[in-house]
């Protein structure tokens, strides 16, 4: 039996959740009934550390392992650049042609913008485009917001199916225009919940690696270090907790351009020896287990597989009311939501769990209750085969 082609293609394949999805996506394929290539641009554009550049690369050697081929493309890149735009265009085209792949699968938006245009080209069968999010607010200004809006509605006409990370992802492309809600399917990004539920450390031990106090109270986040996160609205917030509270530490996990200005500003509020900057992680799961709440103060998300990620520990939640979060969280049952950029909410929430710790726990149990298996990444890949098929019927 002839195997179906087809192929992913990303930007950045970094430890972010676009690449997360998409490492996750290509690895488990039925190999038996799928050949898999991954097109991909340069690791070198996402400025990762050291760790994260060996973690990334190991899911690399894991992809092909498993089967997958990757084809390395630089001009791929993630900001505007005409010259390697172009350039990656004519590169996809040559490839796509070469391969005659069944399926294209493009994950982002300047992968999708290209990767479709290419596909649509050189006339491939079926088209599919993940958007992980949206860029239709808090990115950009207004003029480069329209003019991603009008590109991502003209390449829905090209494309097949868009899958979106939850429902409210889906309705937000809608109201914009972007595409009929019949193109859309929803499919949750999938998280290996094994590595979070079947845990055991030592949180005493994982806490003086980290050089935070035994009996300290630690807030988390885990995010990049960039605007769209929103962390110097939960710096803001931690003035009066430090106040109150002061065996309280608030941990960030992850990098970014933000470090410099965060650490500033957590000095001028004069919590900056009850703030650490962890850096990035590849224990994820351990780190984890040392968080008393997990804050997620995102401006835009189009889910947060953090949140997910937190929700199969049991850990009780503050996150931002926007995208795909209000999907996974509903307010006083297994979290709270806050809006974003609202310091102040941020704190009230903090301090409401802090003083009632009965009502923390059994947000973070509820929580826990609903993530198996609907966000499991056996789930998701079922789900993304089950498309793939049903488009692949059309054909017959």
């Amino acid at each position: 039996m002839k195997k179906i082609t087809v192929i992913h293609i990303i930007t950045r394949f970094d430890k972010g959740g676009s690449a997360e999805n998409t490492f996750l996506t290509v690895s488990r394929l039925d190999k038996n009934k799928y050949r898999v290539i991954l097109i991909k641009g340069s690791s070198l554009e996402s400025n990762m550390d050291e760790k994260e550049m060996v973690s990334a690369n190991l899911n690399l050697e894991t992809l092909k392992k498993n089967d997958v081929a990757i084809i390395n493309l630089p001009s791929l890149v993630r900001r505007i650049d005409p010259a390697n735009d172009i350039k990656a265009l004519f590169n996809l085209f040559g490839i796509l042609r070469r391969e005659k792949p069944d399926i294209v699968h493009t994950h982002t938006s300047k992968a999708g913008l290209l990767g479709r245009w290419s596909a649509f080209l050189v006339r491939v069968p079926f088209i599919v485009h993940t958007p992980h999010g949206h860029v239709f607010h808090s990115y950009f200004g207004f003029i480069k917001t329209k003019v991603f809006i009008i590109a991502e509605k003209i390449s829905s006409l090209i494309t097949d199916t868009i899958i979106t990370l939850t429902n409210r992802e889906r309705d937000e492309h809608i109201k914009e225009r972007i595409a009929p809600k019949k193109k859309f399917v929803t499919i949750p990004s999938g998280v290996e919940l094994e590595r979070f539920t079947k845990i055991d450390i030592d949180v005493e031990a994982k806490k003086r690696e980290l050089h935070i106090a035994d009996d300290s109270f630690i807030i988390g986040t885990i995010g990049r270090l960039v605007p769209i996160k929103g962390h110097t609205y939960l710096i803001s917030a931690v003035k009066k907790i430090v106040e109150e509270f002061p065996k309280t530490t608030l941990l960030f996990i992850g990098d970014g351009h933000l470090k410099s200005e965060l650490e500033e500003q957590a000095k001028r509020l004069g919590v900056r020896d009850s703030v650490v900057f962890a850096g990035w992680r590849n224990d994820i799961p351990e780190i984890l287990k040392l968080f008393d709440i997990l804050v997620f103060p995102s401006l835009n998300e189009g889910m947060g597989k953090v949140v997910i990620e937190g929700m199969a520990q049991g850990k009780p939640i503050i996150a931002s009311n926007v995208g795909g979060i209000r999907d996974l969280i509903k307010d006083g049952v297994n979290g709270i939501l806050v809006p974003p950029k609202d310091a102040e909410a941020i704190e009230t929430s903090l301090l409401q769990l802090m003083k009632n710790r009965a009502l923390a726990e059994e947000l973070g149990k509820k929580g826990k209750t609903i993530v198996y298996p609907d966000f499991d990444a056996s789930t998701m890949v079922k789900k993304i085969e089950n498309l793939y098929e049903s488009l692949l019927a059309r054909a017959h």
